[in-house]
């Protein structure tokens, strides 16, 4: 059973100690998107650190229909927050690069121009970036790397859709915010609909390895297949490595 209360509690403390050892009095700064899931990272923060040390910000590509959700949320945790509208930059860079952007560019390019305008404004407001995915995305790589995916601390990375969701309640966020269905703001298609399966589904198949459907469990171990080098730190050479691997297979000989 999960206890959503102590999880909770957990991790509030856990943002504390990250803010203890990685920037004591610094603040926290969200990009909100109006889901559940910047809902509870921010909401957390809010509760470890205070609505003072708590920073919104909010990144519309143009017109945004459902950022009302976003205004609702800094409204409703008293959050000062930011509105920066990203549509200049992302045109601006699609013009400027010489050739057609491949498809999955396009669709990535937004969430890495989000993440830059979230450390502009960190670095300037003596700030740390939270990281805002979940484990059920993350599992099958439903993040842009270097995008949506970055950030410098992570409360719930660990969590599936529906952990978070109980965290939410505990936190007496609204429910519209935390059963705010995602869509991708470019085929108008849910998450759910793109992915080929549901969360639960996902979530169930997560922490207890089952699924009735033969298919999607497929679909979902070659998802987790083809993205895990997302969550792994970046290869790095090591010249002293290669040198003692060179000596083992020395001696080996």
């Amino acid at each position: 059973m999960f206890d959503a209360e102590k999880v909770k509690n957990e991790c509030v403390e856990w943002i504390r100690d990250f803010f203890k050892h990685n920037g004591e009095g610094c603040n926290a700064v969200v990009g909100i998107s109006g889901g559940k899931d910047s809902s509870v990272v921010s909401a957390l923060c809010v509760e470890a650190l205070g609505k003072d040390r708590v920073i919104g910000v909010l990144m519309p590509n143009g017109i945004q229909p459902d950022i009302s959700a976003s205004e609702l949320l800094v409204s409703h945790l008293g959050i000062k927050y930011y509105v920066v509208n990203i549509q200049d930059c992302v045109e601006g860079l699609k013009k400027n690069i010489p050739f057609e952007l491949s498809s999955q560019s396009r669709i990535n390019l937004p969430a890495r121009i989000r993440m830059a305008a979230l450390y502009a404004i960190s670095q300037s407001h003596n700030g740390r970036v939270a990281n805002t995915c979940n484990l059920s995305e993350d599992w099958v790589g439903y993040a842009t790397r270097y995008g949506d995916g970055a950030g410098d601390f992570s409360p719930c990375s660990k969590l599936t859709v529906e952990e978070v969701k109980a965290v939410g309640r505990v936190l007496g966020l609204p429910e519209e915010l935390i059963e705010k269905v995602p869509i991708d703001g470019l085929s108008g298609k849910t998450d759910e609909e793109n992915l080929g399966f549901t969360y639960a589904e996902l979530d169930r198949y997560i922490r207890t390895g089952l699924i009735e459907n033969a298919e999607k469990k497929r679909r979902i171990d070659r998802l987790h297949e083809m993205n895990v080098f997302k969550l792994q730190l970046m290869p790095v050479y090591d010249p002293k490595l290669e040198i003692m691997n060179e000596k083992a297979e020395d001696d080996y000989e």
